[in-house]
């Protein structure tokens, strides 16, 4: 009688226990997916800002054009070919940034296949760096075109105010860009790495 009372006892506690582990693994299960869902987002509002960037580069990369004939043409008394060549500068940059922001661009990029997210995330990550090697030369070039056509085409006095003011800006523009830079190039990361670690946790 009393074997069977502690049978049935035990029998009972390794029921409550098993359904309470159950429980458990449910809760846990839950609390991956929440996390899951949370680091995607995390993810996905990360990249959306890296592409409101891009949209606003692009908006501004048209809008200089008409506003570098205004300023180059009427106000400083260059050349046709010096605005001609900054224009398609800044078509250049246009549409590559047009074409980097079309690997991220994917609005349901997070939600499915991370392994690719990743690929295409490290792939525009690696473009912004190549992309110095071509900006950062061309710019050189761009600056020293404009100081020629200064000194060729303005007396001295506007000239010296002219490139002053150019000087200023192109510090100030230089300091900005290169922040802009390196926080994109740590958004990305942060991107990188969230993946591994999610990648990392399926296997």
């Amino acid at each position: 009688m009393n074997n069977e009372f502690g049978n049935n006892m035990n029998e009972t506690q390794y029921e409550d226990m098993r359904q309470q582990l159950n429980t458990l693994k449910k809760k846990l299960g839950a609390q991956e997916i929440i996390n899951d869902h949370l680091i995607r987002r995390t993810m996905r509002n990360q990249v959306n800002s890296i592409s409101r960037r891009y949209y606003l580069v692009m908006a501004l990369c048209i809008l200089m054009i008409p506003y570098t004939y205004w300023c180059f043409i009427k106000l400083c008394n260059l050349t046709i070919p010096f605005w001609i060549g900054t224009s398609i500068f800044m078509l250049i940059c246009g549409i590559a940034t047009y074409i980097n922001n079309r690997k991220i661009s994917d609005p349901g990029m997070m939600n499915h296949n991370l392994v690719e997210a990743r690929r295409k995330v490290a792939s525009a990550k690696k473009f912004e760096v190549d992309w110095l090697k071509f900006g950062i030369p061309a710019v050189i070039v761009w600056l020293g075109w404009f100081v020629y056509e200064l000194y060729q085409h303005n007396s001295s006095e506007m000239t010296e105010g002219i490139l002053w003011g150019g000087c200023i800006g192109a510090i100030i523009g230089t300091i900005l860009g290169i922040k802009v830079h390196m926080r994109t190039q740590q958004k990305y990361q942060d991107i990188i790495d969230q993946i591994e670690d999610l990648t990392d946790d399926d296997k």
